[in-house]
């Protein structure tokens, strides 16, 4: 229920809301799909109407049968009015969007949770999701984020995440850490840590 001028800014920036025509879901909690859908006429409506809205097949089984109204009710205007117009596409958490960003699984935080990585013009980059909320978990991957689904996985998650990222050319973009919130994950001892 948020009202905030991102449809203006998004324009401003050189793309109206009719020139999106791909917009992928990490995982399908309230801040990641939120803006997938608006109230028109009283009625939740996709955004962006000539988008594929690309959501795990995982997410989707696991989330879309859940009877809790915190969980459902976010569900149910952001995410169940795009499966009903014909406009989602339940994928695999390793599908492939172009030859330049792939997915890759990274469950624990949600079921089907996935981040996303980039490689183009010799240049490589993943984007976190919620796999991290903070930049102090590089240091300390066994710390839990209140809404992880599956602690121990959650932990495993990053701790794989970090040693397969540590000490390497690829800018790590952390969904939810604070500005700047891209950098690189190095080798720190026996842990990490995150270096913009």
């Amino acid at each position: 229920m948020l009202q905030t001028s991102f449809l203006a800014d998004l324009e401003k920036g050189g793309f109206p809301r009719d020139s999106i025509d791909l917009v992928l879901c990490t995982h399908l909690h309230v801040d990641h799909v939120g803006w997938n859908t608006m109230l028109v006429d009283g009625h939740w409506a996709p955004t962006f109407t000539r988008a594929r809205y690309l959501i795990g097949r995982k997410e989707w089984a696991h989330w879309s049968v859940q009877e809790d109204k915190f969980v459902r009710d976010p569900i149910d205007d952001s995410v169940r009015p795009i499966v009903e117009a014909g406009l989602a596409d339940l994928i695999e958490d390793t599908h492939q969007i172009t030859n330049e960003i792939w997915l890759e699984p990274t469950p624990g935080h949600t079921p089907g949770h996935f981040s996303v990585r980039i490689s183009s013009r010799g240049e490589q980059a993943v984007i976190t999701g919620d796999l991290m909320h903070h930049p102090v978990q590089c240091q300390h991957p066994e710390w839990n984020c209140g809404f992880d689904a599956d602690h121990e996985l959650a932990r495993r998650t990053r701790g794989e995440f970090l040693q397969r990222y540590a000490d390497q050319p690829i800018l790590v973009f952390g969904t939810h850490f604070a500005t700047p919130s891209a950098g690189y994950i190095i080798k720190h001892g026996a842990s990490w840590r995150f270096r913009v």
